[in-house]
């Protein structure tokens, strides 16, 4: 457990030692701002449209973040060649894959609260208590659906030898899922066999991330999911998580270095 925390430490100082820890600023005071406009504004349909920017800013800064940082954690030791006197100390290559997994998701978690506190503050201030409860479902379940792309990156950090291409190839299929997974099923209908058979598998088979968004809830007030869908959200997306870091460790222990 040391070996992992240890890790995962030297992950976050990474962070924040490089520029993305000032783009974060520069973003979340760019949310503020934006969010802060709403005050101007009489027309609650002008204020939607702002609060849904604001979070749509959010998601995608969340995810650049995530598949960047986590991209580039195993392939840079590589290069560097730090990679064997950790592996000699010794770490065990299941500690290192779990331990760039949480110094990556506790790094990504830290900068995505930033971001809620300040999105909550500028557009939340004046709203009944009883709303702050869906900011925090809001803020958990994007946070344990990243635990979910960070896995996928690191998986793809082991498979593709450039960081560059894990992190395109990421990002299509996150946004994939995103934008087109929740549709498959529809879209198996309109197809014959054995096409729809395929997409029927392929809809059963991927992490839905969709189902984490609780966008429209916080920009039109509808209020938040029960806890207990919020906790079976949670196992989901911590099934998958797992089953990605074990096939990333599989991988990775086969890997010639």
């Amino acid at each position: 457990m040391n070996t992992i925390r240890a890790l995962s430490g030297v992950v976050i100082k990474e962070l924040y030692r490089r520029k993305d820890f000032y783009v974060l600023f520069i973003l979340t005071a760019l949310i503020t701002l934006v969010a802060g406009m709403h005050r101007f504004f009489n027309d609650p349909n002008i204020v939607r449209y702002i609060k849904d920017l604001c979070m749509l800013l959010v998601w995608v800064s969340a995810l650049v973040i995530a598949i960047a940082t986590t991209a580039r954690q195993i392939p840079v030791e590589r290069e560097n060649r730090t990679i064997f006197p950790l592996l000699a100390k010794p770490v065990t290559r299941w500690q290192m894959v779990l331990g760039k997994f949480m110094g990556s998701w506790l790094a990504t978690g830290v900068a995505l609260l930033v971001f809620y506190i300040f999105f909550g503050i500028a557009t939340g201030s004046r709203e009944e208590a009883s709303k702050w409860p869906v900011y925090f479902q809001a803020f958990w379940l994007q946070w344990v659906m990243l635990s979910v792309v960070i896995a996928i990156t690191l998986l793809g950090s082991v498979v593709f030898s450039a960081p560059s291409a894990n992190v395109t190839i990421c990002f299509i299929v996150i946004a994939g899922i995103l934008f087109f997974g929740g549709h498959l099923n529809v879209i198996a209908l309109r197809n014959a066999e054995p096409v729809q058979s395929v997409i029927y598998t392929i809809y059963y088979l991927i992490p839905h991330l969709e189902w984490f968004d609780l966008r429209d809830r916080l920009v039109h007030g509808w209020g938040g999911v029960s806890w207990l869908d919020c906790g079976l959200a949670t196992l989901y997306a911590m099934a998958y998580a797992w089953l990605f870091l074990l096939l990333t460790w599989l991988v990775f222990r086969r890997k010639s270095l």
